[in-house]
């Protein structure tokens, strides 16, 4: 298949990543993959440097601009299909194919928890002009069919899919001392710094547990808006040469060894989270919460420790806990790995958006919207 990913958003977070792993799995299995974007979002400098053909269209917001050039790439390039992967250039790979000529099937990913609006305008978007829809959890999906009412077109859930060969078991004291770490116990997160990611309530149990006079050091991985407000919480606390913030990191694999365990506090937004199935390939023990489409991995007891959103004195009693209990961090590191193993892999990932890509097609042509090459 030739492939058109679409991405309106300059930020760089778990979605772009997505965008990106997903473009190099299938593209190893022999299909054609392109990326239309803004020049100036940085998704279109990584894939242009990963070898993928990308297009600068002015998508950034909505404009007839934007529409004229998407129309022109669109009819240009003839495409087997293209997923969207943003509100604006949805709209406008949506308003493109319904003007005069060919359309392409349009297959919607939704990355994030967020609502999806009930007006008409994008009941349209979702129920009439895709041609499929993909969520990154199943509890998203069940809220567009059952909350939204979508139910005019086919829609799964794919969460995303991990390498093993990145993400694998490493000795933490190597780990460390490899990265120049202090050799102690070591919480971690990786995420990029956005306030919902819960970084300030991490800060605030890890301040807890070295009042309570634990050797213990945090280990912060990536970057974003919400880094300096962090920052500046770890220096007011006094935590500075105890808390590292190591900015982006394109191999995030290089961090999770060093860790003796992962937390995810989030509290809003998240489907099912890349670092988190990331720390659980890895087999670290986690603490995290039950926002979004976590509980689909997160198993409390069995997977990870749940603790509630927004909780400090929650969250540090739980890290509190598995740092005093070797065999439990053995014994979730252990599960969430298999687990990992069995429901999140990359291979899992590209197996599954294949099918979607081959339905969507196949759903255009039912509703009487070839848009295929003869």
């Amino acid at each position: 298949m030739k492939i058109l990913h679409t991405e309106a958003s300059a930020g760089w977070g778990g979605q772009e990543l997505r965008i990106l792993s997903e473009m190099q799995g299938l593209r190893s299995r022999g299909h054609e993959l392109e990326l239309a974007a803004p020049a100036s979002a940085r998704i279109h400098q990584e894939a242009a440097a990963l070898g993928f053909r990308t297009h600068d269209v002015p998508i950034g917001r909505k404009s007839l601009r934007g529409l004229l050039a998407m129309r022109a790439l669109l009819r240009r390039e003839r495409y087997d299909v293209v997923n969207t992967h943003s509100s604006t250039d949805s709209w406008m790979v949506a308003l493109s194919n319904a003007m005069p000529g060919r359309a392409v099937p349009l297959v919607r990913t939704r990355h994030i928890s967020a609502p999806v609006s009930g007006n008409a305008a994008t009941r349209w978007l979702y129920n009439r002009a895709s041609a499929a829809l993909v969520t990154t959890g199943e509890k998203l999906r069940e809220e567009l069919v059952h909350r939204n009412g979508f139910r005019d077109v086919p829609i799964r859930s794919v969460p995303t899919g991990i390498d093993p060969a990145r993400f694998m078991p490493g000795e933490p004291v190597a780990a460390r001392a490899a990265l120049g770490l202090a050799p102690v116990f070591t919480i971690g997160i990786v995420a990029t710094l956005r306030s919902w990611k819960g970084h300030r309530f991490l800060v605030d149990a890890f301040a807890q547990l070295r009042a309570q006079g634990r050797d213990v050091q945090l280990l912060i991985v990536g970057d974003g808006p919400a880094r300096p407000p962090v920052e500046a919480q770890v220096q007011a606390a006094g935590l500075a040469s105890v808390v590292h913030f190591t900015g982006h990191d394109a191999k995030p694999e290089r961090w999770f060894p060093a860790m003796d365990l992962f937390a995810l506090p989030s509290y809003a937004n998240e489907g099912v989270p890349q670092a988190l199935m990331q720390a659980m390939m890895v087999g670290l023990p986690c603490v995290t919460t039950l926002v979004g489409a976590i509980g689909e991995i997160a198993s409390d007891g069995e997977t990870a420790l749940i603790v509630p959103p927004q909780d400090p004195a929650a969250l540090a009693a739980a890290l509190a806990r598995l740092m005093d209990d070797a065999a439990l961090r053995e014994r979730l590191g252990r599960n969430a790995r298999a687990f990992a193993l069995e429901h999140c892999t990359l291979e899992a990932m590209c197996d599954a958006m294949e099918e979607v890509f081959e339905a969507a097609i196949r759903h255009s042509r039912e509703r009487g919207n070839p848009g295929h090459r003869p």
